[in-house]
């Protein structure tokens, strides 16, 4: 028995149409994340404990702020993604959608006034 049409087969969609667009998302940024999460915690490690003169002149070097801004966004994005597949996965009709739309704004908002904090800091 087929569950995959000709035509799904050929362009490597399954019957969602999305999966494997969405795994491969995940793979991208869960590798990216292999290499910026320890990038973030050393540098926002080697942060903490520090007055706050010394946080912002640390925060003000570029490669500091853009590796903390980077991961910040990287990260949210990834658990984002799956909370997402989650939420399709267990949630249905509007409550799933309005859970979608909760999660996405939400995100969205923590990435803001994350940068926003950051920008703060480093300027």
């Amino acid at each position: 028995m087929k569950f995959v049409t000709d035509r799904k087969r050929a362009t490597g969609l399954g019957s969602g149409s999305a999966g494997t667009r969405h795994h491969w998302q995940m793979m991208a940024s869960s590798l990216a994340l292999v290499v910026l999460v320890p990038l973030f915690v050393f540098t926002f490690g080697a942060a903490l404990g520090r007055g706050h003169a010394d946080v912002q002149s640390f925060i003000a070097n570029p490669f500091v702020a853009l590796v903390l801004g980077i991961g910040l966004t990287a990260g949210l994005l990834h658990f984002k993604m799956e909370i997402d597949e989650a939420v399709e996965d267990y949630v249905h009709g509007v409550k799933g959608k309005l859970t979608l739309i909760a999660v996405s704004a939400a995100t969205w908002v923590l990435i803001a006034a994350g940068l926003l904090a950051l920008l703060k800091l480093a300027l």
